[in-house]
């Protein structure tokens, strides 16, 4: 894990280096992201509303941007180009974390079953750092958002993330040993839960805008929705029917960003 995340380290070093080296072709824009997420996983029952808003987590990250609109200023042909003219390009380093419990109706007060006490009991926890890239596209133009014609740009993204996960577990119940599959749900098998760490990719995607404070300088809000290929980000991995998808969550995050030559 270590020597993957030094990898992974030096060819984001090694891009942003590349990049900076060829700013007479492009604007740079750097800033910060920070953000409510809402977990989805194996914790809790799908589509229950508890559920859905209980397991609440806080990402950060750092963004880097592309604006390829600055090519206008030194090829004429760049001024009317589509792709310039309406798309950036965004790399991102950010770092996610979540409590996790059970809610829904098997957890209910009501309930005074074994399985139900051994639920209750067992917590987990998601923590997430991820490195990649997205693709936004602008409909009302960079370019104008960029030099203060509009004060608004709305914007839709698309691309992939690298994740590395240490996932938490715990019980209170019985020993509390976390390697005793009797301290846990029965219905579960077996290697149903592993808190070990890992590293998967994701697709994500956003919707978002960004609102032009200055010439420098824009506010920008974001809801994404970041779906992992695999299902152990939450140290539970169960196989009952209620498990049908991999991990995902929903970030929205708020942001400022600093713009340079």
């Amino acid at each position: 894990m270590t020597l993957k995340i030094k990898h992974l380290y030096i060819a984001l070093v090694l891009l942003l280096s590349m990049q900076m080296s060829y700013s007479q072709s492009f604007s740079h824009e750097v800033g910060i992201i920070a953000g409510p997420i809402v977990y989805q996983s194996d914790f809790g029952e799908r589509y229950d509303f508890e559920t859905n808003t209980g397991n609440i987590g806080f990402g950060i990250g750092l963004v880097y941007y592309m604006n390829f609109d600055y090519l206008s200023s030194y090829y004429s042909y760049s001024r009317n180009n589509f792709f310039t003219n309406h798309f950036k390009v965004r790399a991102e380093i950010s770092w996610n974390k979540t409590g996790l419990s059970h809610f829904g109706q098997w957890v209910d007060d009501d309930r005074t079953s074994t399985a139900a006490d051994k639920l209750r009991a067992h917590t987990g926890e998601a923590q997430n750092f991820n490195i990649g890239a997205q693709l936004e596209y602008y409909p009302l133009t960079t370019r104008a958002l960029s030099r203060g014609g509009d004060k608004f740009g709305p914007f839709v993204s698309l691309g992939a993330q690298y994740v590395m996960y240490n996932p938490g577990v715990s019980t209170t119940y019985g020993d509390e040993n976390i390697n005793d599959p009797n301290n846990f749900y029965p219905s579960w098998e077996p290697g149903s839960i592993d808190a070990s760490n890992g590293s998967t990719w994701s697709i994500v995607g956003s919707v978002g805008v960004r609102y032009n404070l200055n010439a420098f300088s824009h506010l920008m809000a974001d809801l994404r929705i970041q779906r992992f290929m695999n299902d152990e980000t939450d140290g539970l991995d169960h196989q009952l029917d209620s498990n049908k998808t991999n991990d995902w969550l929903a970030w929205f995050n708020v942001g400022y960003i600093f713009m340079f030559d």
